[in-house]
């Protein structure tokens, strides 16, 4: 080989040494600029990844309406169920007889004291309350059906229609049966603690009968009114 040859070889040797240590630094070059980007830039999570998803698929928007439309709703239930618990309470407040409620009349009872202020709550729904001296002594209501009460032997009845009835006196002791106003027969028998039942009887046999829970029980008997008590005092009067 004669020396110009050998300069030849020794010149292209050098230059593939030469571009592969250019491409060697190129790729070094590429792999620390693509290090430091990585290390300045937060790493993408889950939640961004499937955000970017649900935004490229244009579902995006979509699905923030849908969070904001449930926030105004929770919001709105909310205030519904604050306004209703408020209605409720104001309905609770009146029907109970409340600061607003007036009596429809007031009535002076047999014994000269009392009197009662009488309340209609609905269809057949009244209330009595039997007042003396300012106070309330008892309260008479009621609900499909007529009530009674024995007030220390004055005793009052309160009909479907908000009629009050009172009378003195005419009770009778049970267990036992008893003769009662307007040809009643009253067949009283005791059935527990505070708890009495009256059959009332007519010519056709038993027409009605009333039972005392701890409570006095009345009845309009076809103008005849009888009060059974706790205690089972019947009395009657036309």
């Amino acid at each position: 080989m004669n020396s110009s040859t050998t300069v030849r070889t020794v010149r292209r040797r050098t230059l593939r040494v030469a571009a592969a240590a250019l491409t060697a630094a190129a790729a070094l070059t590429l792999t620390a600029c693509s290090g430091s980007d990585a290390a300045g830039a937060k790493p993408a999570s889950h939640s961004d990844t499937a955000k970017a998803a649900v935004e490229a698929s244009g579902a995006g928007s979509s699905a923030g309406l849908r969070g904001s439309d449930a926030q105004a709703s929770a919001g709105a239930k909310a205030d519904a169920k604050a306004d209703a618990t408020g209605k409720q309470s104001g309905s609770a407040h009146t029907a109970n007889g409340g600061r607003a409620a007036s009596p429809v009349r007031t009535q002076r009872l047999a014994d000269g004291i009392s009197k009662a202020e009488i309340y209609q709550l609905g269809d057949q729904h009244y209330r009595a309350k039997i007042v003396a001296r300012g106070s309330v002594l008892a309260t008479l209501e009621t609900n499909q059906h007529d009530a009674g009460l024995d007030a220390n032997d004055m005793f009052v009845t309160l009909t479907l229609d908000g009629q009050v009835h009172s009378w003195m006196g005419g009770g009778h002791q049970g267990p036992g049966t008893f003769t009662l106003a307007g040809g009643w027969t009253a067949k009283v028998t005791k059935v527990g603690e505070l708890r009495y039942r009256a059959q009332i009887i007519g010519h056709d046999g038993v027409a009605a009968t009333l039972e005392t829970n701890q409570h006095d029980v009345g009845l309009d008997a076809n103008g005849i009114y009888i009060v059974l008590s706790n205690g089972g005092v019947i009395s009657a009067h036309e």
